[in-house]
């Protein structure tokens, strides 16, 4: 089984909510739209237009759409230039701009060297702005998504995530999969997409990230050329959502597999809440243990997985592939309890904070991270600057603050099940393992 992390922020990780503090950063307002620029200290011009909503931004039944409309921007040619054209100006300078939809935005992207800026940048904009969606290389890249999503449904790790997802968040957004299905991405058409991109490319929905070192006269002179054309449209705010089970519940699907799936989901703290920071190194310490108690001690799951899955609706994941899923819940229902009753270790918490912040400087390093980071820390906390507070926030954490917010947030959990039937006991995930009157915490 594939390792996986549930620890994301639209298409990328939560490693990506930070960014390495650089003095100058600074934002400014171009004709209605926010553009936070990062100055870089070397050559690359790294530039993320982002459109805000996600999958609140359609229908289940047109999931997919705003995807096929991104990935439509570079591979259905423009205005000026068919898809080969456009993409052979780019191979002769080394740049890249392609477009890609998630969960709570769509991000379109520029990179290149400072030296060819002025190559790349006008093919940017045109795509953004004056895509073609030509219907043969729309016909192709619709099928490329039918058969990516297909794929995807072939692969057990997303399979039991997309179950999940489907059970957890019935009826809400994020049931949705920015990739589509089968079904939603055959009926769409380039017309039906054009028209939704149009209708989503707004002012109101847009921010600008630059991580480069351009002027900012320059900056502000391009990036109003380049929205000149755009309405500005109604007003927009993400809509976040608190995620709460108010009971244990399971749910299976019979399937013919070489090992049996589990995933539950249950609460977090939504982005900009006090106890976000604490709840996130508590999940990954929880995250170790996790895996040392169900791979090293009891051999029940080659990757087992535990993280916070950040977003407009903010969940903890839980999952493993297993022989003997009874016998995993057990152990989860130890693990768990145990965490509960003495919190986390003083050593631990520190070392985790440790390790936490290191592992966001070291990811860091591009460009195009630094600009993701800037961009997830303003779509969902309304606040780019917290990337530059990060580290002092995280340092002043303390063992009780950790230890209180996985208290506060881990409890009843939506349980699925892909595999055989008879391998499972669903009262043992409904109503738990541990009767504490004859069977005490040993571990």
């Amino acid at each position: 089984m594939k390792i996986r992390t549930f620890i994301y922020i639209a298409a990328a990780s939560l490693g990506s909510l930070t960014v390495k503090a650089q003095n100058g950063a600074y934002e400014t307002t171009v004709d209605g739209v926010k553009v936070i620029v990062q100055p870089s200290k070397n050559e690359i011009v790294e530039i993320q237009t982002i459109i805000k909503g996600g999958v609140q931004n359609y229908p289940a039944n047109k999931a997919g759409i705003e995807a096929l409309a991104m990935d439509a921007l570079t591979e259905c040619g423009t205005a000026n230039h068919t898809k080969n054209d456009f993409k052979n100006i780019l191979d002769k300078v080394n740049a890249g701009v392609f477009g890609y939809s998630a969960k709570d935005m769509s991000t379109f992207r520029m990179s290149c060297v400072k030296s060819d800026f002025d190559v790349v940048w006008p093919l940017y904009t045109e795509a953004l702005t004056a895509p073609a969606f030509d219907v043969k290389e729309f016909t192709r890249i619709k099928q490329d998504a039918v058969t990516r999503v297909k794929q995807q449904e072939g692969n057990p790790d997303a399979a039991i995530d997309k179950y999940a997802n489907s059970i957890a968040f019935a009826g809400r957004d994020y049931a949705k999969n920015p990739g589509g299905t089968p079904e939603t991405l055959q009926s769409l058409t380039p017309e039906e997409t054009k028209a939704y991109y149009k209708g989503l490319l707004t002012k109101s929905r847009m921010l600008i990230v630059i991580v480069a070192d351009i002027d900012r006269a320059i900056i502000e002179k391009k990036v109003s050329a380049m929205l000149s054309g755009i309405k500005q449209g109604a007003p927009f705010e993400l809509k976040k959502s608190f995620f709460r089970i108010y009971k244990n519940t399971f749910s299976a699907q019979a399937k013919d597999v070489a090992t049996n799936y589990v995933e539950g989901v249950t609460s977090g703290p939504q982005p900009g809440t006090p106890d976000f920071d604490a709840f996130n190194v508590a999940m990954r310490i929880f995250a170790d243990r996790h895996f040392l108690d169900v791979r090293s001690k009891n051999g029940l799951s080659y990757a087992p997985n535990a993280g916070f899955a950040v977003g407009a609706t903010s969940v903890a994941k839980f999952s493993v592939s297993t022989t003997d899923p009874d016998k995993y819940i057990h152990v989860f229902d130890l693990l768990v309890d145990k965490v509960k009753t003495e919190g986390f270790k003083n050593d631990e918490v520190a070392d985790m904070k440790v390790t936490y912040l290191t592992n966001f400087y070291y990811k860091q390093e591009t460009n195009s991270a630094q600009a993701s980071s800037l961009a997830a820390n303003e779509v969902l906390f309304n606040n780019w600057r917290r990337s530059l507070t990060l580290v002092d926030d995280v340092k002043k954490l303390t063992t009780n603050e950790v230890s209180d917010a996985f208290r506060k947030y881990i409890g009843n959990t939506v349980w699925v099940y892909q595999g055989d039937p008879k391998k499972v006991n669903p009262l043992n995930f409904t109503n738990g393992t541990i009767h504490k009157a004859d069977n005490p915490v040993t571990q």
